[in-house]
């Protein structure tokens, strides 16, 4: 676990260009990936994590370009993830330049995929990245989606994360459906939940909209605090987020 919190900005990537919406609905043009990565290299971040949230073969081509193109521009962590089910493309993606791979639907369809690629590569390259909202008929009362949240899984959220850190994976991306860009606060109560069953680091995801929030998640139980809407629109930058954070007594990097 890491003692310092992480400020991490996300990019979203459709078609080639970084995009934000409100719960993954009407989607707006936020730039160039790689001149933002570059711009969020300078501006402080700790590290990047880059979603292909097409992941569709051909957008899956040009992602790896621009992975590399990335990973050339930025000297901190980069974490890919987008359309990945196999040691296969974990490989590929580490080619290109990530330092750790995200996966989410191909572990739903095939969890022993976590198990092969931390065998493979270690647990420290592979992220569980969960999209969860929340479903009463779930017992912890919390679900998992897929396809952009659009679909139920049919799995209850905190269930999962159990077994797939008891898998292997390394990380939790924890990304809440319902707060994603609506800019009113992280889901603390689904962060606590998390926190409770697993000991590897939590990324909080999801409803940044002030520092007050990065703070509110980090006293939650998150090791790291994810945002795209603020930082690409400039809101708030890396530094005030940070500056935020240590005034409120938590130690980042």
């Amino acid at each position: 676990m890491s003692l310092a919190l992480r400020v991490i900005p996300c990019l979203d990537v459709h078609d080639g260009r970084v995009v934000k919406g409100v719960n993954f609905t009407n989607l707006r043009d936020a730039g160039d990936p790689v001149e933002l990565a570059r711009a969020y290299g300078e501006a402080g971040a700790d590290e990047l994590v880059f979603l292909d949230i097409s992941a569709s073969t051909e957008g899956r081509a040009t992602t790896r370009e621009m992975v590399t193109r990335c990973a050339e521009t930025v000297f901190i962590p980069l974490c890919v993830g987008g359309g990945v089910s196999s040691v296969e493309d974990v490989d590929a993606l580490l080619r290109c330049g990530a330092d750790k791979v995200g996966i989410n639907t191909g572990a739903i369809r095939r969890p022993e995929a976590i198990d092969e690629i931390t065998r493979r590569f270690g647990n420290q390259v592979l992220v569980l990245s969960l999209d969860a909202r929340r479903e009463p008929g779930q017992p912890s009362g919390f679900g998992v989606t897929t396809h952009g949240g659009k679909k139920s899984a049919g799995l209850d959220a905190i269930a999962w994360v159990k077994e797939a850190v008891e898998r292997g994976a390394g990380e939790v991306l924890l990304n809440s459906m319902d707060a994603d860009g609506t800019t009113d606060g992280f889901d603390l109560e689904m962060i606590r939940a998390v926190r409770e069953v697993v000991d590897v680091p939590v990324i909080a995801s999801g409803g940044a909209g002030t520092v007050r929030h990065f703070v509110d998640a980090a006293k939650a139980g998150a090791d790291a605090v994810l945002a795209a809407s603020v930082f690409h629109y400039a809101t708030l930058t890396i530094a005030q987020v940070k500056d935020g954070l240590r005034a409120a007594g938590i130690e980042v990097r």
